[in-house]
């Protein structure tokens, strides 16, 4: 048993904080994008694709904003919609917390898709790299989201079970060490093992990721308190559960549109 006691912040200069949270979003950003680079390298050596690695660097620009745009309005559209209908200008506050992963992940697909139609690169291309590269960052923000002693687990007597004094006194499924094993190491290997193959079909990943993401999100909703304010929907899900099922559904809707596609057209890397 652990009792939980790290600090959010890592530094703090008087009035500015470094924080752990601000931290993983920097980190897997940079990571992200070297071994995006990667990646990148390896498809053009296998295939006959033509594409500029500078585009890659102006695509982490649409990335960002699209992480913080969506990932702040889904909270407020899924997650706490009543709230800040009654407040408004609170939507503003990003800094104050309240950031959904499925709104980033639908701002990131949504900003790809102007971005690639820009440039003229193909949309999938662009997602299947963000894909292999997205568990990074879900690793070292759960990290972070365990250090914020935030989205807790349910109670639990497993031996290794965390109490967070800040939120009370019982021991708890470490859940966000969960998310971070399954939402960041185990995905990230699978979808990398996959993209590195000598034939690849393109959108693969993108769709993989879809699925096995939401497949480990909600296995890890089984340890993990709803948000207090939405409690289980139809006493049985969580919203986090039913947006990653609607991910899981999306997924091979997506992977079999793909593979009637490339029936008739080869589609390979």
């Amino acid at each position: 048993m652990y009792t939980h006691n790290l600090d959010p912040v890592l530094f703090s200069f008087g009035f500015l904080s470094i924080r752990w949270y601000s931290l993983s979003y920097i980190f897997g950003i940079l990571i992200g994008w070297w071994l995006g680079k990667k990646i990148i390298n390896h498809i053009l050596k296998i295939s006959n694709l033509k594409f500029k690695i500078k585009d890659f660097d102006d695509l982490i620009t649409y990335i960002i904003v699209s992480i913080i745009i969506g990932g702040r309005l889904g909270y407020v559209i899924f997650y706490n919609p009543g709230y800040y209908i009654s407040h408004p200008a609170e939507i503003l506050k990003v800094w104050e917390g309240g950031m959904s992963f499925h709104g980033a992940l639908i701002g990131i697909i949504i900003g790809t898709y102007l971005f690639s139609s820009k440039k003229n690169i193909p949309v999938f291309f662009m997602l299947d790299i963000l894909a292999c590269v997205s568990p990074i960052g879900i690793f070292l923000g759960r990290l972070a989201n365990f250090i914020n002693g935030e989205l807790i687990g349910k109670v639990t007597s497993v031996p290794w079970g965390v109490i967070f004094p800040a939120f009370d006194k019982l021991t708890r499924h470490p859940s966000q060490l969960y998310e971070a094993i399954l939402e960041g190491i185990v995905l990230f290997f699978i979808l990398n093992k996959i993209i590195f193959k000598k034939i690849y079909s393109m959108g693969t990943c993108s769709c993989l990721f879809l699925v096995f993401y939401g497949i480990f999100r909600i296995i890890s909703e089984f340890f993990r308190e709803p948000d207090v304010q939405l409690g289980y929907i139809f006493n049985l899900f969580s919203m986090g559960t039913i947006l990653s099922l609607f991910m899981i559904f999306a997924g091979f809707l997506i992977f079999n549109i793909l593979r009637k596609k490339n029936e008739n057209k080869q589609n390979i890397f």
